[in-house]
């Protein structure tokens, strides 16, 4: 008696998963511009961990002198993920439309890709023991924080900011903002009684950029902050986008599902290379 396999039955049995590279498909995600991609793994438990050293400090040794013993920290990140997924049931009759499947595509990654910006950035911490879904890089408490004491009218905290990231060991690598505050920053002028914009005439923009920095516009940022960071001081575990096809789980109903998901994760290795600043003073 022959044995049934998926090999030998129709697609309609064994349903295809269609896997995309997460730049192909979605692009624009924080977490693939501004971190540093370290692995992939699939499942809540299993978690990527990223070596990392703190150096020792060097010293002058007189010539045919003893050279004493350094002691280099080794150390690591623990990387946890948790899968964004989306699931939508669509009628066949509208399934078969010639335009639905193409829209609604698109449609599942815009949503998966606004779940993972908001997540990069402002994702709660999990309740312990829980691990996932990962806190978002604005909730960790040893990043940076400048404050004005008035609503900033120059770019002098900014610099301020990056000096300290530089001074820490970092590089400053990209600027995130909400559309709100990069707009206040672009109405920024020369002076009180100018029109001139600091930043520059916006006809001639070639690329969103301050101080020399790309600048990452996003809405889950929130309005009143901004943040500067070291994509290197960010690892991150970022898995394929999966999209899936079935005509089964709502069979009764002649409808179709289409799932999509994404396993994605982050975590600091260095908070202080990152920093946070305030448009005006934060109150209470």
């Amino acid at each position: 008696m022959a044995t049934t396999t998926t090999s030998t039955t129709a697609t309609a049995w064994s349903p295809d998963i269609v896997a995309f590279p997460a730049t192909d498909a979605a692009p624009e995600a924080l977490i693939l511009q501004a971190a540093t991609v370290a692995g992939s793994i699939e499942g809540d438990a299993p978690a990527v961990r990223v070596p990392f050293i703190d150096d020792a400090e060097a010293s002058f040794t007189a010539e045919g002198a003893e050279i004493s013993e350094s002691d280099p920290e080794l150390d690591e990140v623990v990387v946890h993920t948790g899968k964004i997924t989306q699931l939508v049931k669509l009628s066949r009759e509208q399934a078969e439309q010639v335009n639905t499947p193409d829209l609604i595509s698109q449609s599942v990654t815009r949503a998966i890709t606004r779940k993972a910006n908001q997540a990069f950035l402002t994702q709660p911490a999990p309740t312990s023991p829980a691990v996932t879904p990962p806190a978002g890089i604005l909730n960790h408490a040893e990043i940076p924080v400048m404050e004005p004491t008035a609503p900033i009218t120059n770019l002098d905290l900014l610099v301020d900011l990056i000096s300290v990231i530089e001074q820490n060991g970092g590089a400053a690598s990209h600027i995130v903002l909400n559309p709100m505050s990069w707009a206040r920053l672009r109405k920024l002028k020369t002076r009180t009684d100018s029109n001139e914009s600091l930043l520059g005439a916006g006809a001639s923009d070639a690329a969103r950029q301050l101080l020399n920095l790309p600048v990452l516009i996003d809405r889950s940022m929130p309005h009143n902050q901004g943040l500067i960071l070291d994509k290197n001081a960010i690892a991150a575990a970022v898995g394929e986008v999966k999209t899936a096809l079935s005509e089964h789980v709502y069979f009764k109903s002649d409808s179709v599902a289409m799932r999509c998901t994404w396993r994605i994760g982050w975590n600091l290795v260095r908070p202080n290379r990152l920093g946070k600043f305030l448009l005006e003073p934060d109150t209470p």
